[in-house]
């Protein structure tokens, strides 16, 4: 039999568990999230690998070899959380009653261990997996020794081989070394050579090998600049080169017969995990993935429940008390109009199944409908619209657990229910598990059916307590119970509502539109002297790029790119790439907005409902789908012609909208505390004509059409951390120009420039950003050693404060909107919300109080040190209130 060795990067795992999961503690007040993750990750390994030696690496101190030649390594590195901290004791504790070796080396990193071991293992016939979330381990990877990197937090590994090092970066494992040694780690505070990223790395290394080799062709390296730059850091990449070398001979006092590992016994491990509160886990000890799967044990326990019948009603009804969970279960995922399968109700000690034949049961009916017995759900605003369509009324909620894990971290891409759960360590089932995917999805019999809804009750109602204290030391309740809660309640309230669309006016634009593709086609043909099929980007790349000898921008694997990019930067080339570009734009317009419009109008009431999705974006921004009215393209006057077919739903009525002015860039001048641009917006001045002025040195009535224009690209680009590149690319301009005229505007407005310097710095020590209601955007990928990563995450701390909070603003609007019209007890009725722009049907006796309370009302959402500007107009469409 093989021998198989799995050696785990204990720090780097840990780490990346401890911020991939909330906050967990056990009765003791100790913290174990990074404990229960990578728990996780250990026994899906043990699982799946079947290794006959076990490793876990630590890392014994931040004194090594390395910090006594260079006293600055890994120097500008955060310090380590107390929380994290105090959890490595824990994790030994648990290596320990799994009978899994443990090891660390002062003096030496973990890293070094790993190398080491890995490279005994190989001379002694072993195979090796290395599992990490450091891409240095790939300088390890041999025939014999694969490396699985960590993605997504710890839930998903990405393997490599010499093939997949090949193949990503067209280097060897030992190139990875060089790699690091041209391009330096942030992270680890290597230096490098200064201004030498990754791509550029890669191209030195593809063309000269090596470190060594790049200094000594320094002169044949295309660029002048860069050649200097090598030149004068040479000594810099040697030193780089040799601080990212891991060392494989290191003295270890282990051995390889110390990591031998056979299976652990569940006995053993079990007093560990019911210390830490593993609930989840202590299911599946003892079983493999298969038993696990068919019995449900790893999934959900069995819970004992009630299910009403007309016969138990009496009894059960009395038990219906507060606080309870509640759980609406709908049938797929467009929940208007969808059956609604049935409800679960947990409390205490009660775990009731209503079928849905038995939710016309007054009691149940009364008590849903009651404000004053408190419930508990998840995703309040589906339960409340899916009972809506049923014509019961749910009123009381006070807790949702999809919303309460949302404003505790909305980068997560998951707040689904067996997900929320099993971060708190809850054994529940999926919903895929229980019904299936796609075209083998069915509902289960009566007795799964109900088990799995009151499951989710149960799940419900023993989350609260824990994600209300997880709220509360994340410093979210105010964001949760003051805007969230009552947000969802509103929207809701719209999506039953829905807006009317006219099919006729559809029919009409499609009809138009058509005869414009058509028109279009025709003179498509005559330029290219062939008919072609447009639509097809290879045969369009042929005629484009063979037959007209178009110069070529970017290839494909299956031939010439015709992207949109491209095609722009060939505008001014050939007169038949307008008529492509407007050729695609008009047949997306149709096919995507027309067709897509038309499917979603409901016969029964001639409307469309839309579903705003509250817990999706990162920033806080609500999103739409089915349809997707977010994304109704404006630019084209087409485009903006689809929104005549929005019309009030009576007769004599408007449509309102109103649309807060430049909100982005006005709590940008309030969070940067920038006294030019706060001073422009408080005198009214046209921001981008006093932004040109200022930044030109000259009066504004001398600011020409291209300065503001400029101005205004500069702008709206730094709220998202626009480089010279993508300015340049914005204006047509050099990158020299754009970075003068981004140094320009920094000098003028120096405290947007502090902004962004700080609003960096901080996310390094915090690790997340707030906006100014306290939503908070983790940024775990802030201090990575990857460029790319880490300027992305960067280019979030800059803008999330300013995005989020406009999401907030608007939240905040809508709430205090809604209590304001029923307090006056007005007929008109919001609509919808695309991006900074609330929609309204007004009857024409209230377009006066309308006219005036909207924009008070938004206006005075949230005070800042400028003032909020609302633009509001009205008419007999959308189309016509713009």
């Amino acid at each position: 039999m093989e021998k198989k060795l799995i050696i785990i990067d204990g720090n780097s795992i840990a780490n990346r568990a401890f911020y991939a999961l909330p906050l967990l503690t056990n009765n003791e007040g100790l913290y174990t999230n990074a404990v229960y993750g990578f728990t996780m990750m250990l026994m899906r390994i043990l699982e799946e690998e079947k290794p006959t030696h076990v490793l876990v690496a630590f890392d014994a101190g931040k004194v090594t070899f390395r910090t006594e030649g260079y006293k600055d390594y890994k120097g500008t590195r955060q310090k380590t959380p107390g929380e994290l901290s105090a959890q490595f004791p824990l994790m030994k504790e648990l290596l320990d009653a799994f009978s899994i070796a443990h090891y660390e080396l002062p003096g030496y990193e973990a890293d070094d261990i790993i190398g080491t071991m890995s490279a005994q293992a190989e001379a002694n016939g072993y195979s090796t997996l290395i599992v990490s979330g450091d891409k240095d381990m790939l300088q390890l990877v041999s025939d014999r020794t694969k490396v699985a990197l960590t993605r997504k937090g710890i839930s998903e590994t990405e393997l490599y081989s010499p093939q997949e090092i090949m193949d990503k970066y067209q280097l060897t494992p030992v190139q990875i070394i060089d790699l690091k040694g041209l391009m330096g780690d942030t992270s680890d505070n290597i230096p490098g050579i200064p201004g030498v990223g990754e791509k550029t790395a890669l191209k030195l290394l593809h063309e000269f090998g090596t470190v060594e080799d790049v200094l000594a062709h320094a002169s044949e390296v295309k660029g002048k600049k860069l050649q200097e730059k090598i030149a004068a850091h040479a000594d810099d990449a040697r030193m780089s080169k040799e601080l990212a070398t891991i060392l494989r001979e290191a003295p270890l006092a282990i051995t390889l017969e110390n990591t031998a590992y056979a299976a652990y016994v569940a006995e053993k491990v079990a007093p560990v995990f019911e210390r830490f509160a593993f609930k989840s886990l202590l299911e599946r000890l003892g079983m493999n993935e298969a038993e696990a799967n068919e019995s449900g044990a790893a999934s959900g326990e069995e819970i004992a429940y009630v299910t009403i019948t007309e016969a138990n009603r009496d009894e059960w009804g009395a038990k219906l008390v507060s606080p309870m969970a509640v759980v609406v279960e709908v049938d797929g995922d467009n929940y208007h109009g969808a059956p609604v399968l049935g409800i679960g109700i947990a409390g205490e000690d009660v775990r009731l199944y209503v079928p849905f034949a038995e939710m016309n049961w007054p009691t149940l009916t009364d008590w849903l409908a009651d404000s004053a017995q408190k419930k508990w759900v998840y995703d309040a605003k589906r339960s409340q619209v899916a009972l809506a369509w049923q014509n019961i009324t749910l009123e009381g909620i006070c807790f949702d657990a999809m919303l309460a894990s949302y404003v505790s971290n909305p980068s997560e891409t998951n707040h689904q229910l067996s997900d929320i759960a099993a971060r708190y360590q809850m054994g529940l089932p999926s919903d895929e598990a229980v019904y299936g995917k796609g075209a083998k999805r069915s509902i289960p019999d009566e007795d799964k059916l109900g088990l799995h809804i009151v499951r989710k009750a149960d799940a419900v109602y023993r989350l609260h307590d824990r994600m209300e204290q997880a709220m509360k030391e994340e410093s979210v309740c105010e964001l949760f119970y003051d805007l969230e809660l009552p947000l969802a309640t509103v929207l809701g309230d719209m999506e039953k509502r829905g807006v009317q669309v006219e099919r006729a006016r559809l029919d009409e634009m499609g009809r138009v539109l058509l005869e414009k593709l058509s028109s279009l086609t025709v003179g498509i043909y005559e330029l290219a002297g062939v008919e072609f099929n447009i639509n097809s980007p290879k045969q369009l790349g042929e005629i484009l790029f063979d037959k007209l000898q178009l110069p070529v921008y970017k290839k494909t694997k299956t031939g010439y790119s015709t992207s949109a990019d491209v095609l722009e930067k060939l505008e001014h080339t050939h007169e038949i790439i307008p008529l492509i570009l407007e050729f695609r734009q008009l047949g997306k317009l149709q096919s995507t907005y027309i067709e897509g419009l038309k499917k979603e109008i409901r016969p029964d009431t001639s409307k469309i409902h839309t579903s705003f999705n509250q817990a999706v974006t990162a920033t806080g921004r609500l999103s739409s789908t089915e349809p997707n009215l977010q994304n109704i393209p404006i630019r084209l006057e087409e485009g903006r012609r689809i929104r005549q077919a929005f019309v009030p739903s009576e007769p004599g009525w408007y449509i309102l909208s109103a649309d807060y002015s430049q909100i982005e860039l006005r709590i940008l001048a309030h969070i940067a505390r920038d006294e030019n641009l706060i001073k422009a917006f408080q005198e009214g001045a046209d921001i981008h004509t006093r932004t040109a002025a200022d930044v030109f040195g000259v009066a504004q009535e001398d600011v020409t059409s291209l300065m503001r224009r400029q101005a205004k690209a500069v702008n709206f680009g730094i709220v998202y951390g626009i480089s010279d590149y993508g300015l340049s690319q914005n204006l047509n301009i050099t990158r020299k120009q754009a970075a003068e005229f981004i140094e320009r505007y920094f000098a003028v407005f120096q405290g947007v420039k502090r902004y962004m310097e700080t609003s960096v710095l901080e996310a390094k020590k915090a690790g997340y950003v707030t906006t100014l209601l306290s939503r908070r955007r983790y940024l775990p990928d802030i201090n990575s050693r990857n460029f790319n990563l880490r300027s992305f995450a960067e280019r979030t701390a800059m803008n999330t404060p300013i995005q989020g909070t406009a999401a907030d603003i608007i939240k905040l609007a809508m709430v205090n909107m809604a209590k304001r019209m029923e307090e006056a007890q007005l007929a008109s009725r919001m609509l919808l919300q695309v991006h900074d722009e609330l929609i309204f049907e007004v009857p024409e006796h209230e377009l006066d109080v309308m006219c005036r309370l909207v924009p008070e009302v938004m206006e005075s959402a949230l005070v800042l040190d400028v003032p909020l500007k609302v633009d509001v107009n009205y008419g007999p469409s959308w189309y016509e209130a713009k």
